[in-house]
């Protein structure tokens, strides 16, 4: 069985990809959270992952680190992962591709917080433009593949590189348009995504480097943390 290494639910945006895919297509693995802070249980997944962080998956003991290179490591074994008609498989891949290395003023602003509700101090042009430019994307695959999802009518990878998009709108209340808050709210609603919000929920853990950039960027609405 595939075991991945993930960290805290209410802060790890890259856990969240492999993680939320494997969930929605059915692929059984263990889960290994790893509490940030955690000084020896970090010092040991170095043991495991090239660059020690995660999300990592392994299997048989083969690590694999990165989650788009997860992501692929999974493709060759089922699939699920990416869409079977090749135009869609090419935009989906296009897509993840430009999330997993793209949209930095939006990560770096809007840092995930699942459990807390902000209001930004800023809101700069530049992260209007990487709102704006994610909704052009969103809507160029749901129009162009049909829907619900970004390549069409499964759930696959390229939804699942975007779903810490979707708790970071529910945190900041960051304004997408019609069709992207529709497309934002279907995947809040997967079962997936319901189970990991509630056990973000759950998590006492608080982890300071996390905390205080969340303050640095704006003011706390709401804490729906244990």
């Amino acid at each position: 069985m595939y075991r991945l290494h993930i960290a805290n639910k209410n802060y790890s945006s890259w856990s969240l990809r492999p993680w939320v895919l494997m969930n929605e297509l059915k692929i059984e693995f263990q889960e290994l959270l790893l509490q940030f802070g955690d000084t020896r249980g970090w010092q040991r997944l170095r043991g495991i992952s090239r660059n020690g962080k995660v999300p990592c998956l392994v299997d048989e003991g083969v690590a694999v680190w990165e989650s788009l290179s997860i992501i692929e490591y999974l493709a060759e074994r089922h699939a699920s992962v990416w869409p079977e008609d090749s135009t869609a498989r090419a935009w989906a891949r296009s897509a993840a591709a430009e999330m997993h290395a793209g949209f930095s003023e939006l990560r770096s602003r809007c840092s995930m917080t699942c459990g807390v509700r902000v209001r930004l101090n800023e809101f700069p042009e530049s992260l209007e433009r990487d709102i704006a430019d994610l909704g052009h994307l969103w809507n160029d695959g749901l129009h162009r593949f049909g829907g619900p999802y970004l390549a069409g009518g499964s759930f696959t990878a390229a939804d699942a590189f975007f779903a810490p998009i979707a708790f970071r709108m529910q945190t900041y209340s960051l304004p997408f348009d019609p069709v992207s808050a529709a497309y934002v709210n279907r995947l809040l609603e997967l079962p997936s995504m319901r189970r990991w919000y509630a056990e973000a929920l759950r998590e006492s853990f608080r982890d300071e480097p996390h905390e205080q950039e969340m303050l640095q960027m704006g003011s706390v609405l709401a804490d729906f943390r244990t």
